[in-house]
């Protein structure tokens, strides 16, 4: 299980998990949804206390993720398979162009 602290303007906004079985759950924290409930990162995923879950990475954060040549280059240096989306987006988008970073949460075991 991977998960990454997803900041919007350097304040915390949730936790994006990807599982063990592939699947991909995004939660708001209580602290956002209370302080900021209108300050949503994308309009498919309005601020709530509802988890929200797909089987495939949001489309939002999929945006996040480079493409074409940048994408290689990324892919080629940190040694990240290009269908690895959840690892590109932790690698590659921790100081993004826009309001949205993603810091990975390192596992107790690494």
């Amino acid at each position: 299980m991977r998960s990454a602290e997803i900041y919007y303007k350097d304040v915390l906004a949730g936790i994006l998990t990807e599982t063990n079985e592939g699947q991909y759950i995004f939660q708001y924290e209580k602290k956002y949804v209370a302080k900021y409930p209108d300050q949503l990162i994308t309009f498919s995923m309005p601020v709530s206390e509802t988890k929200y879950v797909d089987n495939r990475l949001f489309p939002f954060f999929e945006g996040l993720i480079p493409e074409g040549w940048l994408l290689d280059i990324a892919s080629k240096n940190w040694k990240i398979n290009s269908n690895d989306r959840m690892g590109l987006l932790m690698a590659c988008c921790q100081n993004c162009i826009g309001a949205v970073s993603v810091k990975p949460i390192q596992e107790e075991n690494e």
